[in-house]
């Protein structure tokens, strides 16, 4: 089977030869760019500057010939780049205060400071010389738990996102960068770009929106129906001519979980996600009849796992089972044939940086048969592999996986 062939039988719960692997399709899958390198070395193969293309989580982009040492099935699409196939001109050295020789879009918006600490001014985040993420106060959000809790204008949302609808313009380079991918690759294509616009941290965080979930419904319920018009919008100019180049659509990143439970009451992604999820979800079906819809949702979510599958999504990211008190177990039996679980493979908090390579193979090979099973599975780590992993565990990882369930028979 071609990568492709792979991961779509996999969503359609058909039988593959094995488990279809996944290394940097999304934000949540990759691999930090200080720990890139040294993966790259392990394989054998030649040196070459990481291409920085997330600068929070500071992720690398994975060549070709990375993603085949390790066997992987997947390449990502965003609405300017892609790792299908190079483009030399988009990427320009800059090495991080001497601490990474790298190559990153645009070398203007880092400043390096004295102390080699590095800002983004734009948005004020800052990487301090020890670490390996950049971070800003309070993750970016409004820390406010007294007083009125602060509504976003309707009036200024209708506004903001009727300046943002994509252009004639936007949607041909778009959709022609998607071609490329599609000629240059038999992989999956996963394209992360337009997304629901819905989130439990949406408008002032998750200090304040679960809040206002809470106290004001119909307030939420007004303002998600704007902004999921403006979506179906968006869809509509953009997937009748997209759809054909790309396999599964990262619609949603919506984290609704954290290390024991909901973020929020399931009651409330029930009554105020839910109904608006299930209108994109069916409208990109729609649109797109061939394309698969992706929701990242970090944390302890099992209890909302049956409205997230009637929210329409066909695919659940990053199946984090180390979070919350459910074995990988239940996670695929309430999953089976319902909607496939990507990721989940091996604790990314836990295992993956402090168990020994022997700890890393134990674990992927008792989790990923389990979720294998009846396929609707794609492999890779719970989440982003970070910087001081030791590239021997990577590889054993995606070694185990592949190995444990190459030829195996599904029911």
């Amino acid at each position: 089977m071609t990568g492709r062939e792979r991961v779509l039988a996999a969503l359609r719960f058909e039988k593959t030869d094995r488990v279809p692997l996944d290394l940097g399709g999304m934000p949540s899958t990759g691999i930090s760019c200080f720990a890139y390198p040294k993966l790259v070395e392990a394989l054998g193969l030649p040196p070459r500057r990481p291409r920085v293309y997330d600068t929070g989580q500071m992720l690398a982009l994975p060549e070709t010939d990375v993603l085949d040492a390790l066997q992987c099935d997947v390449v990502t699409l965003q609405t300017n780049l892609t790792n299908a196939f190079p483009q030399p001109d988009l990427w320009h050295p800059y090495d991080f205060a001497g601490r990474l020789d790298a190559a990153v879009l645009d070398p203007k918006m880092f400043e390096a400071q004295p102390d080699g600490t590095i800002i983004q001014p734009r948005s004020g985040a800052k990487m301090p010389p020890t670490a390996h993420v950049f971070e800003t106060e309070h993750a970016g959000q409004h820390l406010l738990l007294t007083g009125d809790l602060p509504k976003p204008n309707l009036n200024e949302v209708r506004e903001h996102l009727n300046a943002s609808l994509l252009t004639k313009e936007q949607v041909s380079s778009i959709v022609s960068l998607a071609q490329q991918a599609r000629e240059a690759t038999d992989r999956a294509i996963l394209f992360n770009g337009i997304q629901a616009g819905i989130s439990i941290s949406a408008y002032d965080g998750l200090a304040v929106f679960p809040m206002l979930c809470l106290t004001e419904p119909e307030f939420v319920a007004e303002l998600h129906e704007i902004t999921i018009a403006h979506t179906l919008t968006q869809l509509e100019r953009l997937l009748p001519a997209l759809g054909p180049c790309i396999d599964v659509y990262m619609c949603s990143s919506d984290d609704w979980g954290t290390q024991n439970s909901t973020i929020a009451a399931p009651q409330i992604y029930h009554d105020l996600f839910r109904p608006y999820y299930r209108r994109m979800n069916d409208a990109i079906h729609q649109l797109a009849p061939e394309v698969k819809t992706f929701l990242h949702s970090c944390g302890a979510i099992y209890d909302i796992l049956d409205d997230v599958i009637e929210s329409g999504f066909d695919a659940l990211n990053p199946v984090q089972w180390s979070a919350g008190e459910r074995h990988w177990s239940e996670w695929k039996d309430k999953a089976r044939n319902r909607i496939a679980l990507w990721g989940g493979a091996v604790n990314t908090q836990e295992t993956l940086p402090l168990g020994s390579i022997e700890d890393v193979e134990q674990e992927v090979a008792e989790v990923v048969p389990c979720l294998h099973q009846d396929s609707g599975y794609i492999c890779c780590a719970i989440h982003n592999i970070l910087a001081e992993i030791d590239p021997k565990k990577v590889i054993a990882m995606y070694q185990t996986a592949a190995g444990k369930t190459e030829n195996t028979i599904l029911s």
